[in-house]
C-alpha cells in the first residue's frame, strides 16, 4: 500500500513538472484559490470597518455575492461545456473531439477574474457604495467556476489513464500556494491598501489570462511534444 501511494505521488509530481499544460493551468488554478482564500480571510475586516461598518449579519450576507456568481455559472455555463465541445468537434475536426475543446468556456473566467479583482480592490479602497463593491464579487465567483470546471475536464480528456495523477498534481499545487499566500496578504493590504493589494492579484490574472486560449490552439502540439511517459 505504501509503495503504491509513493508511486502515485511520484507520478503526479512528474506530470506537474514535465507537462507544460499541467504546470501552467495548475498555476492558474493556484492563483484562483489563493485570491479566493486571501479575500475571504479578510472579508469580515473589509466589510465591518469604515466606510461600510456592517454588523455580523450584514457581513454574512455579503458572501451571497460570490455565491450567487458561483451558482449562476454552475447552472448556466457548466452545462454548456459538453455542448461547446460537440459543436467545436463538428466545426474543426469532422465530429471527433479533442481535449482542447473543453477550454473555451474558461475564457469567460479568464476575463472575469482580473476585472473583478481590480473592480473590488479599488471600489473598496475609495469607499464606493457597497452594491458597487459587492457586484464585483458576483463576477469573482463566476470566474472560479468557469476556470476550474473547464480545466478539470481538460485534464481528464487530455491525460486519460493518467487523469487522476494530473488532477492530483493540480490539487497539490493549488493547495500549497492557496494555503501559503493568504498568510502574507493581511500585511500587504495593511501596507499598500486594498486597491494596490488586489491589483497584485489582478496583474497576475492578466498575465495568465491568455492561457486557455493558447492551449486551445497549441495544446495538441504540446501534448505530442511532451508525451506522457511515466
Amino acid at each position: 500500500m505504501l509503495t503504491s501511494l509513493f508511486q502515485n505521488s511520484t507520478r503526479a509530481t512528474k506530470i506537474l513538472f514535465s507537462q507544460p499544460i499541467v504546470l501552467v493551468m495548475s498555476i492558474y488554478q493556484a492563483l484562483v484559490f489563493s485570491t479566493m482564500y486571501s479575500i475571504y480571510t479578510n472579508y469580515s475586516k473589509i466589510w465591518s470597518n469604515p466606510p461600510y461598518n456592517f454588523n455580523t449579519t450584514q457581513v454574512a450576507l455579503t458572501y451571497l455575492g460570490p455565491a450567487t456568481g458561483f451558482i449562476l455559472t454552475a447552472c448556466i455555463v457548466v452545462p454548456y461545456i459538453d455542448r461547446v465541445y460537440n459543436r467545436l468537434a463538428k466545426i474543426y475536426n469532422n465530429g471527433k473531439g479533442k481535449p482542447e475543446y473543453r477550454l473555451p468556456l474558461a475564457n469567460i473566467g479568464a476575463v472575469f477574474l482580473p476585472v473583478s479583482l481590480f473592480w473590488f480592490g479599488w471600489t473598496v479602497e475609495y469607499g464606493r457604495p457597497w452594491p458597487v463593491a459587492l457586484s464585483a464579487m458576483l463576477f469573482f465567483g463566476a470566474s472560479h467556476v468557469s476556470i476550474f470546471n473547464s480545466v478539470q475536464n481538460y485534464y481528464i480528456d487530455a491525460f486519460e489513464s493518467m487523469a487522476a495523477s494530473a488532477l492530483a498534481a493540480g490539487a497539490f499545487l493549488r493547495s500549497i500556494i492557496g494555503g501559503i499566500i493568504p498568510l502574507f496578504v493581511p500585511k500587504m493590504f495593511e501596507t499598500i491598501g486594498y486597491g494596490w493589494g488586489m491589483s497584485v492579484f489582478g496583474i497576475m490574472a492578466v498575465a495568465l489570462m491568455p492561457a486557455p486560449l493558447l492551449f486551445f490552439w497549441y495544446g495538441a502540439r504540446l501534448r505530442e511534444r511532451f508525451a506522457v511517459d511515466l
